[in-house]
């Protein structure tokens, strides 16, 4: 196939892929060649990523491409926004990282407060307090004098992780990095602060790269392990997966009228601004600032998102014995009434793995006096509905700390493929939504490789780029009294 050729890495809390992106000037062309889960492992009573796996899936993605395609300029990664590795003084990685659900570092979140407030945090740092992000991770495993952080001396977040080993070179991706919570967004450098109150050796961490550039190459025993030969570089993409994706948005026109949900296993809504957006009501709700490709922030709240629904598809099809597809989940949502009963998705037991996600939520809801789902497609209609209306209450504090009308909608990511929570997005909301593409962290993974390899100049050109290559759909809100009748009974309940 003629055409410049790129991989993509793109590595996600449930599941990972590896992307060959043709480019041939003017649009690109997206071919995967190597999907695989991401299933955490218990051992030992602790949750842990199943790392060393994982890199192997990366090597599997890169002997799949180079079967297929020949002459690949270049490979970039892309990952999930909390979690790393620590490597000791032989650059060994210690163990393998903590994956976020683990409830120590929950538990330890209290001894930390004592030192220092969350909103302190905030506001030195304008990202989030909620306990999955690395500085409490890092807190943890110093409080618990864990062999990772006596021995650590190289601190790298999970696709910094990945870079080292194919690269063996070290350092800390911007965009990743300001997520986590250890990095002053306003004044551009680590919060030297606080890692005098909380007594982190500033040591550990390593230089921090920007998105666009060529930061190592394959070695030769990489080549050797999956059989390829010639230079192929590794560029530092835009490595937090939002960020990726935000940097993948096709937006038709420079304004500032578009809002996006990425919409994952996580799900955000935000916007980009030029600076860090901080203040108490800002926190109060849980917004949060982090790094976007070339300087952007990215203005955002993370919302517990579709990880709701996968967990009760493990339960339904453990419950029945048979695989149970997404297809049949919607459709069966679709058959079932409307408005019956919502679940207040950011409650944290619904963000925990639960061994009967769907008891869960009949158990909210009878809890909270409303009609108990029993049927699958009642249980998911309830989520689905109630993650829309979450929306519209998120869009409208995002207008309100913007001082911005949002008219346009992107919704991207893989949860762009369910057309019937998109079209309830643009219900609830009462604006067009703009869905897809589904690949929107692939799109703006590879954006910043045609900038490292001099083929586009700025995001701006990357985006014409994405826009001319993308099949998006348009959902146009239907009857706003509707769902406004709804809005009003979903927020009396999640009021309590």
């Amino acid at each position: 196939m003629a055409g410049k050729k790129y991989i993509v890495f793109d590595y996600g809390a449930s599941n990972g892929r590896a992307v060959v992106a043709v480019y041939n000037g003017s649009t690109f062309k997206m071919d995967v060649v190597h999907r695989f889960e991401n299933q955490p492992v218990i051992a030992g009573g602790t949750l842990y990523w199943d790392t060393l796996r994982l890199y192997q899936e990366l090597k599997n993605g890169l002997a799949f491409s180079f079967g297929k395609y020949k002459e690949i300029v270049s490979v970039a990664i892309d990952a999930w926004g909390a979690d790393f590795g620590m490597l000791d003084i032989n650059g060994k990685l210690i163990s393998n990282p903590v994956h976020y659900r683990d409830m120590q570092r929950v538990r330890d979140a209290g001894e930390m407060y004592r030192i220092i407030s969350p909103e302190k945090i905030f506001n030195l740092t304008g990202y989030s307090v909620e306990p999955i992000f690395d500085l409490y991770h890092l807190f943890s495993l110093k409080l618990n004098n864990d062999s990772q952080y006596i021995y650590g001396k190289k601190f790298l977040p999970i696709p910094d992780l990945f870079n080292y080993f194919l690269t063996g070179n070290t350092f800390n991706e911007l965009t990743r990095f300001t997520t986590t919570a250890l990095y002053n967004q306003k004044e551009g450098r680590l919060e030297d602060s606080l890692l005098k109150m909380l007594g982190f050796k500033k040591e550990i961490f390593c230089p921090i790269v920007y998105p666009g550039n060529v930061v190592g190459i394959l070695p030769e025993d990489v080549k050797k392990d999956i059989s390829i030969s010639g230079r192929i570089n590794v560029v530092a993409t835009a490595a937090h997966d939002t960020a990726s994706a935000v940097a993948g948005i096709p937006v038709s026109k420079i304004s500032d009228d578009w809002a996006f949900i990425s919409m994952g296993t996580w799900c955000i809504i935000g916007i980009e601004t030029d600076v860090p957006l901080i203040s108490k009501a800002i926190f109060k709700q849980s917004f949060l600032n982090e790094a976007g490709a070339e300087g952007t922030n990215i203005f955002v709240k993370n919302i517990n998102g579709l990880w709701v629904i996968q967990q009760c598809r493990q339960r339904w099809i453990k419950d029945l014995d048979k695989n149970i597809s997404w297809d049949e989940i919607v459709a069966e949502a679709k058959g079932a009434g409307p408005f019956r009963c919502f679940i207040d998705i950011e409650k944290p037991e619904f963000a925990r793995t639960q061994p009967d996600m769907p008891m869960l939520v009949m158990d909210y809801c009878r809890e909270t006096s409303q009609p108990v789902p029993e049927t699958i497609g009642q249980v998911a209609r309830c989520i689905y509905e109630g993650l829309a209306l979450k929306f519209r209450y998120c869009l409208a504090l995002l207008e309100n700390f913007s001082a911005r009308k949002i008219r346009v909608l992107h919704l991207v990511g893989g949860g762009t493929q369910n057309s019937l929570l998109c079209q309830f997005v643009a219900d609830s909301t009462g604006i067009p939504v703009i869905a897809g593409p589904a690949e929107t962290a692939s799109a703006g993974n590879l954006i910043m490789q045609l900038k490292a390899d001099g083929e586009i100049n700025s995001l701006k050109e990357g985006r014409e780029i994405s826009l001319n290559s993308s099949k998006v759909t348009e959902y146009l809100p239907g009857d706003a009294s509707l769902w406004a009748e709804a809005y009003q009974k979903y927020l009396k309940i999640v009021n309590g």
